[in-house]
């Protein structure tokens, strides 16, 4: 087994977007209910981390920005845009975020664990320099991949975006550089509306996106091709210091905001594909955090799958894991035909050599 760390605070269930709202506290619960199970919980390290300085924010957002999410803090209720709400903790939740995340670049440079996953709550990925949205606060993913290159002194980061949304905070913040590989598999035309086939990167950053929009109902053969097509090959050759997944599980079929058919079964093959490339090119330094998924189903099964492969070893959860050794090497054999991959393979070979 390796040695894999899972950074979770009670906090993370105290940020509140309101009644109904899709980003809700029970999708991290129906994970720690598992988690907290003796025969799950043991297999896991659980570091200790802070909450990030407005110093270490101030890397990828804007102080006018770190201030007004701040000014949240205590108050009852507050709109940092029309779908992004906060209650009293959501600020403090929102900073224990992102120092989870910047533990587990600490942790994983230092050695001390194999890779991680941040089960935090607010996600992450669509929150710009200068802007809250989208049920996102902080751009916990971007902060940290900040951090490795500032802090750590790292020189190539890849991050792998597979919610379904487009993470349009992530590609802004490093459109520019050569320093972070962007890459996201999302459903197009979505929320936000970005992520077209042709946004590619400028200046010294072009070709260091890689946007791979799918139409919708893409399942777990669509999804292991693209990775073993497109997403590994690209990762081998640009041979990042440290992987960062910014971890949707709204593809797994049947969630409510999206029209994708993801299983367990698939979640466990990417991870596993993740896994195999991060030990291959940065001796496994991989950090997972969560980001969408509100069908709680997915949100558990799926968590206990990537949990699964990052650990090296099947959970006992006492659910129906819906995958097995033979469905996860049968995705990892066999191809999906479909025009969205050779669009996508296209605009990404005048880049990379696929």
């Amino acid at each position: 087994m390796r040695k894999t760390a899972i950074f979770k605070d009670p906090l993370f269930l105290d940020h509140d977007p309101g009644f109904d709202h899709p980003e809700s506290p029970r999708r991290l619960k129906v994970i720690n209910e598992v988690l907290d199970r003796k025969n799950v919980k043991n297999l896991f390290l659980y570091p200790e981390f802070s909450p990030a300085t407005h110093k270490i924010l101030s890397l990828t957002h804007s102080k006018k920005l770190i201030n007004r999410v701040a000014e949240t803090a205590g108050k009852i209720f507050d709109a940092l845009d029309p779908d992004t709400k906060t209650s009293p903790d959501s600020y403090v939740a929102a900073i224990l975020a992102v120092g989870a995340m910047i533990k587990g670049v600490d942790l994983l440079v230092d050695g001390e664990i194999d890779n991680g996953f941040a089960l935090v709550r607010p996600p992450g990925h669509h929150a710009e320099k200068d802007r809250s949205m989208g049920f996102c606060l902080f751009n916990n993913v971007a902060v940290a991949a900040d951090y490795a290159i500032s802090h750590c002194g790292m020189d190539r980061v890849m991050i792998v975006d597979w919610d379904l949304h487009h993470g349009n905070g992530t590609q802004r913040s490093f459109y520019n550089t050569n320093k972070v590989l962007y890459v996201s598999t999302h459903q197009f035309p979505y929320y936000p509306g970005t992520g077209d086939l042709h946004e590619t990167g400028k200046g010294e950053g072009e070709g260091y996106t890689v946007n791979i929009p799918l139409p919708g109902y893409q399942g777990d053969l669509d999804y292991a091709t693209i990775f073993n097509e497109i997403i590994i090959p690209v990762g081998r050759e640009y041979d990042p210091d440290l992987i960062l997944i910014s971890c949707g599980f709204d593809i797994y079929k049947g969630d409510p905001l999206g029209a994708m058919e993801v299983t367990a079964g698939g979640f466990a093959c990417l991870t596993r594909q993740m896994v195999g490339l991060a030990d291959e090119v940065c001796g496994g330094k991989i950090l997972v955090t969560l980001e969408g998924g509100y069908d709680l189903t997915g949100q558990r099964e799926g968590a206990m799958a990537v949990l699964s492969e990052l650990l090296g070893e099947k959970l006992d959860t006492g659910y129906p894991a819906n995958f097995d050794e033979k469905l996860l090497k049968t995705l990892i054999m066999e191809k999906s035909v479909h025009p969205a991959i050779d669009q996508a393979r296209n605009v990404a070979k005048r880049y990379w050599k696929l």
